[in-house]
């Protein structure tokens, strides 16, 4: 079994519900689950947000939507909880507390959306985590941290700049998809090389997962997450954190 990693390089984890509804979608909704949040998140925000759709066709394809959201905000900055139309996402920033913590914070806000929204059923489910790493000096040996990386085939200059590489896994015979980005992200300060590696894992066919048994799938996708970051890093990326 892998050694479970404490600091994680998380600058932000979510889980992202949307949701079957046969009513039209009731403004009063933000409201009412606010009332139940507000000791708290306390902050308000209204914004229109970016979100990523996904739909099952052979593969995920991710489409980028513009959707209203309400976004109920902790005083310190550390968690969100974001409404909109049949959507409910609980974004974690850092610190990122430990899984035990994060999977109750997520069941208390889906409860509280039932109880309010009483949808039909779940379209979609995600569990998202976003790992930023940072290194020193002008280059990296992308093998010495990582285990999943650009293959650059003999005869093309082995130094090279910003890269982005994706795959995408099918589980539980289709019903889930998991998918894994490594990246460059734009520095902070100069002298630094950052790496972004990012780990979605969805639920990809809708009314696969009765709504009392969220905490279960969720518990499948964190640990399919857990595995794919522990077998992507190298002992040497670990030590580092």
């Amino acid at each position: 079994m892998e050694k479970e990693i404490i600091n994680y390089p998380i600058i932000e984890a979510l889980c992202e519900f949307q949701f079957l509804s046969d009513q039209p979608w009731d403004l009063t909704i933000p409201g009412l689950i606010y009332e139940q949040v507000k000791n708290e998140f306390s902050a308000k925000k209204q914004q229109t947000g970016i979100g990523i759709g996904f739909q099952a066709k052979g593969g995920i394809e991710q489409k980028i939507q513009m959707t209203p959201r309400i976004q109920f905000l902790r005083p310190d900055g550390s968690a969100l909880i974001q409404i909109g139309p049949n959507v409910l996402i609980i974004n974690q920033l850092k610190p990122y507390p430990k899984w035990e913590n994060f999977k109750p914070l997520i069941l208390d806000k889906l409860e509280i959306y039932r109880q309010v929204s009483n949808p039909k059923g779940f379209k979609r489910i995600l569990l998202r985590y976003i790992n930023r790493f940072e290194f020193s000096g002008e280059k990296i040996e992308l093998r010495d941290y990582f285990n999943y990386y650009p293959n650059i085939p003999p005869g093309i200059p082995q130094i090279h700049g910003p890269f982005n590489v994706r795959i995408e896994f099918s589980y539980r015979e289709g019903r889930d998809r998991l998918m894994m980005t490594l990246g460059t992200a734009i520095p902070d300060k100069p002298g630094i090389i950052p790496l972004v590696f990012d780990i979605i894992y969805v639920l990809a066919l809708p009314h696969t997962i009765p709504l009392d048994q969220a905490s279960d799938w969720l518990q499948i996708a964190h640990d399919e997450v857990n595995k794919t970051f522990n077998t992507s890093i190298t002992e040497k990326c670990k030590a580092l954190f």
